[in-house]
């Protein structure tokens, strides 16, 4: 039997580099207009906090982060890592947040299929 799942893929648009890919879902999590993704979907290791704070009233204590991709100007504030999250939302422990809507960010979604032992 094939199941159908949605992939998502972050992409830097001024760069082309691919920042996250994974399945929509627990690795790849929706929410308020945002992706959270899991480490093990992270396609770089660009990612750089600068220990500017933030507070969320129900989400918890934030810290933004920059992208540092080689070659390129440094993109401030572009995601986000929640430091003291709220327990009730699990999803967003120790995941970098990327927003929805960035002008240099492209979010692509996609069906793929997968049978039930797991192949594609």
């Amino acid at each position: 039997m094939q199941k159908s799942k949605a992939r998502v893929r972050i992409r830097h648009a001024p760069s082309g580099t691919i920042l996250a890919e994974g399945t929509k879902g627990w690795d790849m999590m929706p929410f308020e207009g945002n992706f959270y993704v899991r480490k093990r979907c992270l396609k770089t290791d660009a990612f750089r906090l600068n220990f500017i704070p933030g507070i969320c009233p129900y989400q918890g204590l934030y810290f933004w982060m920059d992208l540092r991709l080689r070659g390129q100007t440094a993109e401030k504030s572009i995601a986000w890592f929640y430091w003291l999250p709220n327990p009730l939302f699990p999803f967003i422990w120790f995941r970098v947040a990327l927003p929805g809507q960035h002008p240099d960010l492209e979010i692509q979604e996609s069906a793929w299929t997968q049978d039930e032992k797991g192949q594609q």
